[in-house]
């Protein structure tokens, strides 16, 4: 359990330090494994007075739980990219080892995929929902058609910003062909760049857009929509941001508050382990149990 990465689902988490240390425990009141067997040769006497050695199969008294104590004292968890107090979806844990795969994804630049709920005809101070309002505006002249063709410049101008930040010659092949597959990644340090920005749905004042992005942050994707309400002459504020996917992990492999049980976890670490290697994956479903208190 302690070597993978998994996920949970939920934008504010709470007790983290009680759960963790809940579920040491649970770890520790778990069945151990059999210990370890030794041959001895044992001194059996003998009739005669001499003393003859005789083979025998002792457990490992090293294995004994009154000598070796807990099996996990500490349990290291990491966490992966961020999501603020205001933002939902997929957050990715790293247990033990999992800490050293989660620097790889970090690394590696994976993108990730952002659903942002919007609303016309208001301006805040922190482009979300829930900041000071500073502007009130008229959002009547706005028109589907007109929101996508913001989209289009806004994702022209960051493709251009990917190929400047990819590190890649443009009059190569390998550009060509990274292009082609979708597969340009910034190389080392680089502002927030959108690879796909598309809207899901337009009823006004409302619209829900579909964003790809890396090395993001769950303000800078309020601001875009702060900036996209500009665009159109009008304002517009955040009134949510839900990650459905990092990396190669996806909202259906996450587990909700009601399952951050022993049991549980386990099941997701098995399947991240099978995602993170290419391998076969089976959706995480729980099977249905009381919930267990973890904090």
């Amino acid at each position: 359990m302690c070597d993978a990465c998994c996920g949970i689902q939920n934008g504010r988490v709470t007790g983290g330090r009680g759960r963790v240390t809940s579920g040491r425990r649970r770890l520790n009141g778990a069945p151990r494994p059999a210990p370890r067997s030794q041959v001895k040769f044992l001194p059996e006497p003998c009739r005669d007075n001499r003393v003859t050695l005789e083979a025998s199969v002792l457990p490992v008294l090293a294995d004994h739980p009154l000598v070796a104590g807990p099996q996990f004292q500490k349990l290291r968890v990491g966490v992966g990219h961020r999501l603020d107090v205001f933002s939902s979806g997929i957050l990715v844990l790293g247990v033990g080892q999992g800490n050293v795969r989660l620097t790889e994804m970090y690394n590696s630049h994976n993108t990730r995929d952002y659903t942002l709920e919007g609303e016309f005809g208001r301006a805040t101070d922190d482009f979300s929902c829930h900041g000071r309002v500073i502007e009130r505006t008229t959002y009547g002249h706005v028109t589907k058609d007109k929101l996508e063709s913001v989209l289009a410049m806004i994702q022209g101008v960051n493709q251009k910003a990917l190929l400047t930040y990819s590190n890649v010659d443009m009059r190569s092949q390998e550009a060509y062909e990274l292009a082609a597959k979708g597969s340009l990644r910034p190389q080392g340090k680089s502002p927030p760049i959108i690879t796909g920005l598309r809207c899901l749905k337009f009823a006004p004042p409302h619209f829900t857009l579909e964003v790809h992005c890396v090395n993001e942050t769950q303000k800078y994707l309020r601001r875009l929509v702060h900036e996209i309400g500009l665009e159109l002459r009008s304002s517009a504020v955040c009134t949510g941001v839900r990650r459905e996917r990092d990396g190669p992990f996806k909202l259906q492999h996450a587990l909700t508050r009601q399952h951050w049980t022993l049991p549980d976890i386990t099941q997701a670490v098995h399947c991240s382990w099978a995602t993170w290697t290419g391998g076969e994956v089976n959706t995480v479903q729980p099977e249905p149990h009381k919930p267990l208190t973890m904090g």
